[in-house]
């Protein structure tokens, strides 16, 4: 992409309303534009971000063999009276009547919708294990929408519904989504430490919040500090396995990790004093179990070994994906702007050009964007005509981690200038050595 075709609207001010760091970064850097309060627009670059993360999710669900589905917006309140929830919801939910004058409601989250789907079309305990899941907008009218996407009204969310036989097999398929969180936050260049916390109107009594770590996180959390030094890295994980995948829980769950709701100071005061934390984190992510709550409130049974019909158990593994990219620049930033890590970035790096209009410059950063193209890389070519200034402020505000930077005093030496936006450092290049080396950073991740 050129940045002369490109929609990127940033600011050069703070917006006054925005409280936080990641509000303030997205309105400045074009990726949303608030729409009504605790509702935006997905500007092209926040959209992108939107997208990379989605597909991480994509990926690291079909790795643990969970099944996509895409649900409607709007159910029926009949399904939520089924399950005892209409009336319990409370405001949070935003009801409506269509023209038949039939109670309606924006979904806030989709147990009742799945559950319907289910029985509906499950009736052998031979179809089991099944986890289905989708990636699709949710309502929830917070009384005090704020802080940007991270407590916005209307947002983006992955939700996950498994069905098992037994509690034992749905407590493995709550163990598999904890290992598959791990690996997807850990793509994304987070580290997102499950926690023990409270399950409110989902219900169940295992449950487990992934928070990541930051000043403006709305979760009071306190740990044992020997949690953050848990990392997934790069080992294979057999999903079937119960053992792997109870090892990795009681990995990173038996120490000491809780929010406010569920804090115990006595087991708190158990960890070593030099190693108890206090903090405040960002919720990410949440598991559930919560067994038969709602396939015996709504009749969603299978034909046991035995020939009797069986309530199945089941959970729900929820990832807050639109409040993630706002996550990740709390832990990612500098007062310049973003650090994307290279997982989720929009751009895989920025090329800009200090001397636009001058033939040799022109035609080095255009065979460098052809270069990186051809290999599968997203380039993002800064080809206005603009003051040098303007244009490293733009690549700093939007965070790309790689910038190549093109000039007619370098390219007489056969060099152009390669920067991390993370550290800072740059070091010169050949054009084509900057490219092979942009190109080895992204397998590696990859």
């Amino acid at each position: 992409m050129r940045l002369s075709r490109y929609f990127l609207p940033v600011l050069k001010e703070n917006p006054s309303e925005a409280q936080i760091v990641s509000h303030r970064l997205m309105l400045r850097a074009g990726m949303i534009k608030q729409a009504s309060a605790g509702i935006y627009s997905w500007l092209p670059l926040g959209f992108k971000v939107l997208r990379k993360l989605e597909n991480i999710i994509h990926e690291e669900q079909a790795r643990a063999g969970h099944i996509a589905i895409q649900m409607p917006i709007i159910q029926s309140a009949d399904l939520w009276r089924e399950s005892g929830r209409y009336d319990d919801y409370g405001q949070e939910m935003l009801r409506m009547k269509d023209r038949h004058d039939r109670d309606m409601l924006f979904t806030p989250t989709a147990e009742e919708l799945v559950t319907d789907i289910f029985r509906g079309h499950v009736s052998s305990y031979k179809d089991l294990p099944l986890t289905l899941y989708q990636i699709q907008w949710k309502f929830r009218d917070e009384i005090r929408p704020r802080f940007g996407v991270m407590r916005g009204r209307e947002f983006y969310m992955k939700d996950g519904y498994n069905f098992d036989l037994t509690k034992e097999d749905a407590l493995h398929a709550y163990n598999r989504h904890l290992v598959t969180y791990l690996r997807t936050y850990e793509r994304m260049g987070l580290q997102a430490i499950p926690m023990r916390a409270d399950s409110g109107p989902i219900g169940g009594d295992n449950t487990h919040e992934f928070l990541v770590l930051a000043d403006t996180g709305e979760s009071e959390v306190f740990y044992d500090s020997a949690v953050t030094d848990l990392t997934f890295g790069d080992r294979q994980i057999d999903y079937d396995s119960r053992e792997q995948c109870q090892a990795i829980l009681e990995e990173f769950t038996s120490k000491y990790a809780r929010t406010d709701e569920t804090h115990d100071e006595a087991l708190f005061n158990q960890v070593p004093e030099d190693r108890r934390r206090v903090a405040r984190g960002i919720e990410v992510g949440q598991i559930f179990y919560f067994g038969t709550k709602y396939s015996e409130a709504m009749g969603a049974t299978v034909q046991g070994p035995d020939g009797k019909p069986t309530p199945v158990h089941m959970g729900s593994h929820g990832i807050g994906v639109s409040r993630l990219i706002g996550a990740i620049i709390e832990a990612s930033h500098d007062d310049k702007g973003i650090i994307w890590p290279e997982g989720v970035t929009p751009f895989h790096c920025g090329i800009v050009n200090l001397k636009q209009g001058d033939d040799e410059a022109d035609a080095a950063c255009d065979k460098l964007y052809g270069a990186l193209t051809a290999l599968g890389l997203e380039p993002l070519y800064d080809d206005r005509n603009e003051r040098a200034g303007g244009k490293f402020a733009t690549m700093d505000l939007i965070g790309l981690p790689w910038r190549i930077t093109v000039g007619p005093r370098g390219l007489k030496n056969g060099v152009v200038e390669l920067t991390c936006r993370r550290t800072g450092e740059s070091e010169e290049l050949s054009p084509e050595a900057a490219v092979t080396k942009v190109a080895e950073i992204y397998e590696q991740i990859a």
